[in-house]
């Protein structure tokens, strides 16, 4: 996430979903406040969808209702990215959805890419109107806050976090070119 300039410090978020047989699934997510560039195996926390803690020591993310609000309503999503960088963020305070403008756009991220309409960060309502904007897509902006990408697996959800930023750059870049 870092060497892609997704993130900085501890900004944003990964999980993944657990699927257990005869049992709730899990959520792996990383935990608040720990830069990625001190994380470590060991500090990735699993908690159920209530947030209850069931292996780890540390809080998990401050926007996990985020990602449990996602698993919950898509079957599809094993795996949520929440990023930072730095023109999806442009995207995010202009309100702006991003047209399909690349192909690619609509064969990796299933069309365009929408904005959600504001919510305080770690709510309920801020997960709720998220998933209002990303609906069965792979990607969508959170308005003045950031982007989230979703998939099959990580290398899926990162990879609509990278396409996500890519075309926010192309569009801000064409934009300015009119």
């Amino acid at each position: 996430l870092a060497s892609n300039g997704l993130v900085s410090g501890s900004n944003g978020n990964v999980s993944v979903r657990i699927d257990q047989q005869g049992s709730p699934p899990l959520i792996a997510i990383t935990p608040m406040g720990i830069p990625y560039s001190d994380l470590k195996d060991r500090d990735i926390v699993v908690c159920d969808y209530e947030l209850d803690v069931v292996e780890g020591e540390l809080v998990p993310s401050s926007e996990s209702l985020l990602h449990v609000g996602i698993y919950s309503r898509r079957e599809d999503v094993r795996a949520v990215v929440h990023t930072h960088p730095l023109h999806s963020s442009v995207m995010a305070v202009t309100g702006e959805e991003i047209p399909v403008l690349l192909d690619e756009m609509a064969v990796s991220l299933g069309g365009p890419v929408k904005v959600s309409n504001y919510a305080f960060p770690a709510t309920q309502e801020l997960a709720d109107n998220v998933f209002e904007a990303l609906g069965d897509r792979a990607a969508a902006i959170i308005r003045n806050h950031g982007a989230i990408g979703v998939g099959g697996d990580l290398r899926q959800a990162l990879n609509a976090c990278i396409l996500t930023e890519r075309v926010a750059y192309v569009f801000y870049t064409a934009s300015l070119l009119g």
